[in-house]
């Protein structure tokens, strides 16, 4: 099973919502763990569009800010990411993300959904 798993892609028009989900489940449970959802468009480097402390305390890029909220339920493992007020500058395929809290590097990666928005 693969350590993190996406759902919740797909089309929408501009000005809609999605909710991403991510199954975070596969990847050795004795550290604390901070989440992060990212983003590849056609054309772009990979970026980080939200992140997630163990405390809940939240990040995210300034492309997104006020549109996109990032939550996550720990007693389920699930990492959330509503998106609201969808431009078509935000389709890209998404992936969700988890690294050990403490070090900056994300080792355990979902396979990724794809979100298209339509003008």
């Amino acid at each position: 099973q693969a350590p993190l798993v996406e759902s919740g892609g797909g089309s929408v028009q501009a000005g809609g919502s999605l909710r991403l989900s991510c199954l975070a489940s596969g990847y050795p449970s004795k550290w604390n763990y901070c989440h992060g959802w990212f983003r590849q468009r056609p054309g772009y480097e990979r970026e980080e569009v939200a992140g997630i402390n163990n405390a809940q305390r939240a990040t995210y890029a300034k492309s997104v800010r006020g549109r996109f909220t990032i939550s996550k339920d720990s007693p389920k493992n699930i990492l959330y990411l509503q998106m609201n007020n969808l431009k078509s500058e935000d389709t890209a395929v998404y992936y969700c993300a988890a690294r050990r809290c403490g070090e900056t590097t994300y080792n355990w990666w979902g396979q990724g959904t794809q979100v298209t928005v339509s003008p």
